[in-house]
């Protein structure tokens, strides 16, 4: 069902219709996360809760992460793998009285719930997708942990609970080290955990502010930024989703051989595009050197401070190259950013960054 919060003033909706896109003020909404605190309707999300004595073991032995042990009032991330090391689902964790609960991409709980209801056997676990009960906000800003004791929340330094029942979660920093914070709210009082959060001081922004920041940050969605093939190695997922020294599970051998190779196939990377073209390209799009089709674009957002800039899974022979080939996609010219080099001698990172000014002032002919 669409949020609420999209009954809000300036309110545009996604292509889903779900959330907000924006409110009015797309560019201004970043820059007030990076300064102040803004509340992200991600209601969109899916919510699956795990309850039951043997969920965390039973888990560790399913998802790429370590939860075996995970405490009471902890989170991270986990990636459910196919068979063959393929990223299926990315899934973020919370553990807090007694139930895991995973929030993962939109439209793909009811898949997650499935496989894992499958996966039960005689265990004494409930998954469940409990999304119409459940719903994520996001507060993004160096002023979010001043709106949440304004609001009479608790400011985490984990996963704290609530007294209606959800929690409050320390996330990932986005953007060039904005913080983060999610809350778990019943979908019920949704409106008012956000007039409240509202009057202690956050202003709207929708979830295109979110992906912006989150893009400067190189963190991925799954089904945006990857496609059937993607692996673990190829991403920053690796190193936030991904325990090493784990025992088994479904996909393991795959990333453990391309890890100790230490060559991916692929390389997720941030780009700038030139920004001659009206209509952002839409995720999947070729990258292509010449006549060879090299990468795909995945989320491209216009950046309040970067111009327009994206996501890009590209092979790991090209980032290779020295000079670095001309990039481009739907007739825009795509520059890697000279920190996502694979090679980094003085050269090729000054070289690579007079290209990405030239990218960004649109001086590169077309």
């Amino acid at each position: 069902m669409p949020s609420p919060l999209l009954n809000r003033p300036g309110a545009v909706a996604t292509d889903g219709g779900q959330v907000a896109a924006h409110y009015g003020d797309p560019l201004p909404e970043q820059r007030r996360a990076t300064e102040a605190a803004v509340l992200v309707d991600r209601s969109d999300r899916d919510v699956v809760a795990v309850p039951g004595p043997d969920r965390l073991s039973w888990l560790h032995s399913l998802l790429s992460q370590h939860l075996e042990q995970l405490a009471d009032g902890a989170g991270t991330e986990a990636l459910v793998l196919s068979p063959q090391g393929h990223v299926e689902h990315h899934v973020v964790v919370a553990e807090t009285g007694g139930t895991t609960w995973l929030d993962t991409e939109p439209g793909t709980g009811a898949d997650l719930a499935g496989w894992l209801d499958r996966m039960r056997f005689m265990l004494r676990v409930e998954p469940a997708l409990v999304t119409d009960d459940w719903a994520v906000l996001t507060l993004l800003g160096p002023r979010g942990d001043d709106v949440l004791a304004a609001a009479g929340l608790p400011v985490p330094t984990g996963v704290t609970p609530t007294d209606d029942g959800g929690w409050v979660r320390r996330a990932p920093v986005v953007g060039d080290g904005v913080p983060a914070v999610d809350l778990l709210v019943p979908r019920a009082q949704l409106a008012t955990r956000a007039d409240a959060l509202l009057a202690a001081g956050a202003s709207l922004a929708g979830v295109d502010a979110y992906a912006a920041l989150a893009v400067e940050a190189h963190r991925p969605r799954v089904g945006t930024d990857s496609d059937h093939r993607t692996i673990p190695n190829e991403t920053p997922w690796l190193a936030s989703a991904v325990h090493l020294e784990k025992g088994c599970y479904r996909g393991q051998e795959t990333v453990a051989r391309v890890h100790n190779l230490g060559r991916p196939p692929r390389r997720l990377v941030l780009v700038h595009l030139d920004g001659m073209e009206e209509q952002l390209p839409p995720p999947g799009t070729p990258v292509t050197a010449g006549t060879r089709e090299v990468g795909r674009l995945g989320t491209v957002v216009r950046h309040h401070e970067l111009g327009v800039v994206g996501l890009a899974l590209v092979k790991s022979s090209v980032l290779e190259k020295e000079p670095l080939p001309e990039l481009r996609a739907a007739g825009s010219v795509v520059a890697v950013d000279p920190d996502d080099l694979v090679v980094a001698t003085d050269d090729t990172v000054l070289a690579a960054r007079e290209r990405v000014r030239a990218v960004r002032s649109a001086t590169i002919g077309r």
